[in-house]
């Protein structure tokens, strides 16, 4: 029977190090926390051999005291806490008293400081944990310490190092980070004696951004800002141009303090989904500033993690805030029209409200030889031709009318159906013309009708001017004009985006139709996942479907949206709770996106449909009031703008 024993000191000592060192730039982003941590103004960082060799660091802050010059280096010793309730209002880097005590456990260190009130300061050298001196030196004002043969006595830990230029780059890239966060300090790099990095504390962001990664960085990023009573958000985004297929140049930081955050990284990513081309990650630089009694950073002995009191609130401010920036910065990309040329009534779309009667219309959409309806209290005649490729988006205008949807059973539309004749069908008018037996489509004319529901009454706001429209090339792209601007719309995306727009905001005003399973799906769940549905039933009931607990972690699942078509059930469902925990919360049409994001792409017109000027003509003004008109779900652009000056320096007429 193995008996207990107490541990040396020393090789506890060695344990505790492999928690807070765990390579070179462990040990610099501890000494530098400390450098920031006195105040310092200028911070230099030596390294050789990738930091193996040697690491040292220099400051002008304010010092340690020379009677404090040993405690320092024993465990658990700090100047930032006195007790466990200091913890919870922590304004420092550091606070745990572990960094020095475990980096002088395993290296040959030498610290040498001196604080103002004193004409000469202390040295100490320790070596493996050992003291070798203690002794008065000369020095400034400050703290200088250099770390020499690290890991020497843990040669297990060694042989793990990575080679001299990789763990260089972990150094550059910590240091890199700790200066975007202090950009009031100035930090200085020099490697094997050649300087590699240096910022110069101006205090401004941008400024450290620029001298970090450079200004073609610094050119494509966009500054968000938002607040609440408890945290405020801000910092800068990267566009489409400077994003990258990894998250390297993702950096979050909480009260400046450099940590690694799912949820925020899930906020801003999420945030950039429908602005980003496909598997690709966006640059970001996120800061939150924060009461640190809502915050624990005692969590992990690098503190490289934090808990927040309110997963859901710090995800939404800074969704909020990022969407936000993305959005308006696409917008003044465009010439968009003052305000009050901006603040019209859709009419085209969104007719005035009337009191009315519904109208049932009980129309198979398996066959289009029906006969029309007209209403004799009809007035104001206006005629809308509408295009919709395919009879999803026959569909669609059904769904927009008020009828008993028993009426109607779309699982047996099929959208590639090949159909025998093309008929314009009038709902409210006897009229009726046949047209191109050879064309598939099936166009429909709707006259502006009481009996017709609309749900969105509010003033629209256009995104773009008003686009005269002069072609259509290859069936696929709009050609169309404003002012001194050529402009290009990819119909498809275009659609696809007003679609989603419109299936995006039903899901969020409630009113989604839900569709009753035949057969019930039961989904037997881990008790954590069944812990997450329990925190977030409100939110798949919003979503339209009909959940109930069955036993023990099992859930039954009767109902799903309708608008989702034929789902995978319980893939579906892991798939939105596997969101929620990266997402920590959300809304749920962002749960959902990429299925609302495949159903706008079906039902949208394809390349090389080709559309008629009024089709067009309707398709562009849906797209100038929607919310995001720029971009379509899946990140692609959906119109672009090319100005006068360079379509005259394409050919030359100016230079």
């Amino acid at each position: 029977m193995a008996r207990i024993n107490i541990l040396d000191t020393e090789t506890s000592n060695k344990i505790a190090a492999g928690e807070v060192v765990e390579r070179p730039s462990s040990v610099v982003k501890e000494l530098i926390e400390n450098s920031i941590d006195s105040s310092s103004k200028n911070i230099t960082i030596e390294i050789e051999d990738g930091g193996q060799k040697s690491i040292k660091v220099l400051d002008d802050g304010h010092g340690i005291h020379p009677e404090d010059i040993e405690k320092a280096f024993t465990p658990h010793a700090t100047s930032k806490i006195y007790s466990i309730e200091d913890i919870y209002t922590i304004s420092t880097m550091g606070f745990r008293g572990e960094a020095l005590a475990s980096i002088a456990a395993v290296s040959n260190t030498v610290l040498k400081s001196r604080i103002d009130e004193f004409e000469y300061g202390k040295e100490i050298s320790i070596n493996g944990g050992i003291i070798d001196f203690i002794r008065d030196t000369g020095c400034n004002v400050g703290t200088s310490i250099e770390v020499k043969n690290l890991f020497f006595n843990v040669p297990a830990r060694k042989k793990f190092l990575k080679s001299s230029s990789r763990e260089t780059a972990y150094i550059s890239d910590i240091i890199n980070r700790l200066a975007l966060a202090n950009s009031s300090v100035s930090f200085k790099l020099i490697n094997n004696g050649k300087k590699v990095l240096n910022t110069y504390g101006t205090g401004k962001l941008a400024d450290a951004i620029r001298y970090v990664y450079g200004k073609s960085i610094s050119d494509n990023i966009i500054s968000f800002e938002k607040h609440s009573d408890i945290v405020s958000v801000y910092g800068y985004i990267g566009n489409s141009d400077i994003s990258r297929g990894s998250r390297n140049n993702q950096s979050v930081f909480v009260n400046k303090r450099y940590i690694k955050s799912k949820l925020i990284t899930a906020a801003v990513e999420n945030a950039f989904k429908s602005f980003l081309t496909i598997n690709k990650y966006p640059f970001f630089i996120v800061f939150l500033d924060i009461f640190p009694e809502f915050i624990d950073v005692n969590v992990h002995p690098t503190k490289s993690e934090i808990k927040f009191r309110d997963d859901r609130e710090i995800f939404k401010l800074t969704f909020d805030a990022v969407h936000e920036a993305l959005r308006n910065s696409l917008r003044n990309s465009f010439d968009i029209p003052p305000d009050e040329e901006n603040k019209l009534k859709h009419e085209e779309i969104h007719s005035d409200k009337r009191e009315s009667s519904t109208v049932q219309l009980p129309i198979d959409l398996n066959s289009f030889d029906q006969k029309n309806y007209k209403n004799e209290d009809y007035g104001n005649n206006r005629n809308y031709d509408c295009n919709f490729q395919g009879l999803s988006n026959f569909k669609e205008v059904l769904k927009e009318t008020r009828y008993n949807k028993t009426d109607f059973n779309y699982d047996n539309i099929n959208r590639n159906e090949k159909l025998q004749r093309e008929e314009t069908v009038n709902i409210y008018d006897n009229s009726r013309e046949t047209v191109d037996n050879n064309d598939i489509s099936t166009k429909i004319t709707l006259q502006e009708n009481p009996y017709i529901e609309k749900s969105v009454m509010e003033e629209k706001i256009a995104k773009f001017p008003p686009l005269t429209i002069i072609g259509q090339f290859r069936n696929t792209y709009i050609i169309a004009e404003a002012s001194d601007n050529l402009y290009l719309i990819d119909q498809h995306a275009a659609h696809e985006k007003v679609l989603f727009e419109k299936y995006k905001r039903s899901i969020k005003e409630n009113n989604v139709v839900s569709q009753i399973l035949i057969t019930p799906s039961v989904i037997e769940l881990t008790p954590e996942d069944y812990d997450y549905y329990l925190e977030n039933c409100d939110l798949f009931k919003k979503s339209g479907f009909d959940i109930e607990s069955f036993g023990e972690n099992t859930v039954n699942i009767r109902e799903v949206p309708l608008i989702l078509g034929k789902p995978d059930i319980k893939n579906l469902f892991m798939d939105i709770l596997d969101n929620l925990k990266n997402m920590g919360s959300g809304e749920a049409w962002e749960i959902k996106y990429s299925s609302i994001a495949k159903l706008a792409c079906k039902s949208a017109v394809k390349a090389n449909d080709s559309l008629s000027n009024i089709e067009m003509k309707t398709l562009i003004e849906d797209l100038r009031f929607i919310e995001d008109p720029f971009t379509c779900p899946h990140g692609r652009p959906t119109i672009v703008k090319f100005t006068l000056n360079e379509l005259e320096k394409k050919f030359k007429r100016i230079q």
